[in-house]
């Protein structure tokens, strides 16, 4: 395989003018839907690495994207690199019935909800500068974290959720120093905003059970809506080390975030044309860290070897407590128990000619849900196993386009979950599937 070469003279000042349009124009092409990953982590932060079910993630370096998997990785781009694309997630949750019942445990006669999943655009961009022949700064804005389950109406579980949907934004500037040919180090800061909507019927006789709401309107179920917003700040490290001529490894980690959101709940569909009731709500969440050890290894001019091992720290999401303020409305919790969660990739590059490689690249993703109990209807996640394909095209020294698709198979994950009586149970299980495709454009002047 090729190798990018480093630098030995200094980039012409005057790119530095880039800076400026490069980030307006990135920041305007954001607009991220929530997608769904292991958990709700979003490892597509890239669409090159997509074709290699994201294999030596922290190692490859071979586009600005590296400011998010590993900043050190800048120092193997030589002069102002930009790199910007999208990743196309469409998920699919269909919901197996197997004795659900309502609130009480009443007998509840609907339907499983349709495929939950929903067609999600994940943009990403980047860019990174040679200051001089050592530093290096970068800027990297992409979705690190979101999820969308949506249910058709009046389903089974419409007790527990009938939408959830997580969105982020993170602006990640960053800086790397190459100390000698073989050693980097890289640092960056993480300014992220995270906005939730989550939704659910509630039943109406349960708010008044002395009085029959539903005879008197027609419609059992009244509507409860949260809308949450909230940012945080973090920090990630980076290593990138030339072991030998053919062996580079990476090592990056990712801190947790803490974000205090805020927002409103919404009691609606109230009888007697009352109008809805609203309090203020709040919650407190604790995005996960994570650590990635990455290897990639020329086995010889055609052949690039890739291997990588992922760590999350899941347990940081014990459960989502909202609270509701004055009184007026009760507070929410959904119990979640997440686990700590690990993901092995391997993949590999074949370079056909100076213009064409091709990619290809397997993973395990462990999912932080482990238990029927504490699987949520708002996230019916599970094990998954990545199979992916891709392909690198070189326009000429300066201009690279890459395509990649990854299918995830999921083991039906099942659910049993009855932790709150007041929202029904909801037993059965899922058939799951991912499917994604990803296009990234990169350009070095």
């Amino acid at each position: 395989m090729c190798h990018n070469r480093r630098p030995t003279s200094r980039p012409a000042k005057n790119k530095s003018t880039l800076l400026l349009p490069v980030i307006s124009a990135t920041l305007l092409s954001l607009g991220a839907s929530g997608a769904y990953a292991s958990g709700f982590q979003l490892t597509e932060q890239n669409a090159s690495g997509l074709g290699n079910a994201y294999a030596g993630s922290a190692a490859i370096a071979e586009n600005a994207s590296t400011i998010f998997f590993n900043p050190a990785g800048m120092t193997r781009l030589p002069g102002v690199s930009m790199s910007a694309g999208m990743v196309l997630i469409q998920p699919s949750f269909r919901f197996s019935n197997s004795g659900s019942t309502g609130p009480g445990g009443l007998p509840v006669q609907s339907n499983t909800g349709g495929n939950a999943g929903s067609l999600a655009v994940l943009p990403n961009a980047y860019m990174s500068w040679q200051v001089d022949p050592n530093w290096f700064l970068g800027l990297g804005i992409g979705a690190p974290f979101g999820m969308s389950t949506q249910y058709s109406n009046n389903w089974i579980g419409r007790y527990q959720s009938t939408s959830f949907g997580i969105e982020t934004i993170n602006i990640n500037p960053s800086i790397a120093y190459k100390v000698n040919d073989q050693l980097s180090l890289g640092a960056g800061v993480n300014w992220t905003h995270l906005s939730a909507d989550y939704r659910r019927n509630v039943p109406a006789t349960g708010l008044a059970p002395s009085i029959a709401l539903s005879k008197l309107t027609g419609k059992p179920d009244l509507n409860g809506k949260v809308d949450l917003q909230g940012d945080g700040l973090g920090w990630n490290l980076g290593l990138l080390y030339q072991a030998t001529t053919d062996t580079r490894i990476g090592l990056s980690y990712r801190s947790k975030i803490r974000i205090n959101a805020n927002g409103t709940t919404t009691l609606g569909n109230l009888p007697f044309g009352l109008a809805a009731r609203t309090a203020n709500a709040s919650t407190t969440v604790t995005l996960p860290d994570t650590a990635i050890f990455s290897v990639v290894h020329d086995l010889n001019s055609q052949w690039q070897l890739l291997g990588d091992v992922s760590w999350t720290g899941w347990s940081s999401i014990p459960s989502l407590d909202i609270q509701n303020s004055g009184g007026s409305l009760p507070n929410e919790s959904l119990k979640l128990k997440f686990r700590d969660t690990w993901r092995i990739a391997l993949g590999a590059n074949y370079k056909y000619s100076p213009k064409w490689t091709f990619k290809a690249g397997v993973a395990f993703d462990q999912s932080p849900v482990h238990d029927a109990q504490y699987r949520p209807t708002s996230l019916p996640d599970g094990n998954r196993i990545w199979l992916s394909l891709g392909t690198q095209y070189h326009f000429n020294k300066h201009a690279t386009v890459d395509v990649g698709y990854a299918h995830l198979f999921l083991k039906n994950p099942s659910i049993n979950n009855a932790s709150d009586l007041t929202k029904g149970t909801v037993y059965g299980s899922y058939q799951a599937s991912i499917d994604m495709l990803g296009v990234q454009v990169s350009y070095r002047f």
